[in-house]
């Protein structure tokens, strides 16, 4: 069954149980169901998609893109499990400064994400082989490439500084102070 939830940690994202079935061919998951998304989501167009490919303990944030190329994402594990963290960067919402962490895929019920545009982004990979498919409502700018280091906001991630697998530029992203407002 394809359904959704709204995250109360983050206003205006969603957790999604997505359809899939399982037989001796192989398996099949429903990504993307338009008439069951929730309504104030179902017209994003979204036009751009990648996959990820990581190992265990590759953790990748904390992303996003600044105005005006803000992005949204509708993020599924298809592959594996990951540990998804969303920090809320948007000085006028309800949820600012609030974070909030989910495991998807694997033996989660829940394989999908939305993360609204003035939210900081990341994952950490669970698994070996771990598969993400990321659908974005902008495309990918250069420019407007940022982020925050991931052991800034006060999230514990459960595997130590000396395990994580991050590349140069995640490491080296800035610490995230709130002096500095990025999405009003």
């Amino acid at each position: 069954m394809y359904n959704y939830c709204s995250i109360e940690e983050i206003d205006g994202a969603y957790l999604f149980c997505n359809f899939s079935a399982e037989d001796i061919r192989g398996n099949f998951l429903k990504v993307l169901q338009k008439s069951k998304m929730p309504e104030d989501i179902s017209s994003i167009e979204f036009v751009e998609c990648f996959i990820t490919a990581s190992r265990k303990n590759v953790l990748r944030g904390m992303h996003f893109q600044r105005p005006p190329d803000a992005v949204e994402k509708l993020v599924t594990v298809v592959s594996g499990e990951a540990l998804d963290v969303i920090l809320d960067l948007r000085v006028s919402s309800p949820t600012y400064k609030n974070f909030f962490s989910v495991k998807l895929g694997g033996t989660s019920k829940y394989q999908t994400i939305f993360v609204p545009s003035g939210c900081a982004h990341g994952f950490l990979a669970l698994t070996d082989e771990m598969r993400m498919l990321y659908q974005t409502s902008c495309e990918y700018s250069p420019v407007s490439d940022s982020g925050i280091h991931y052991n800034s906001f006060g999230f514990h991630w459960p595997v130590s500084a000396d395990q994580l697998i991050l590349s140069d530029k995640d490491a080296a992203l800035p610490e995230w102070t709130e002096k500095e407002i990025i999405f009003s």
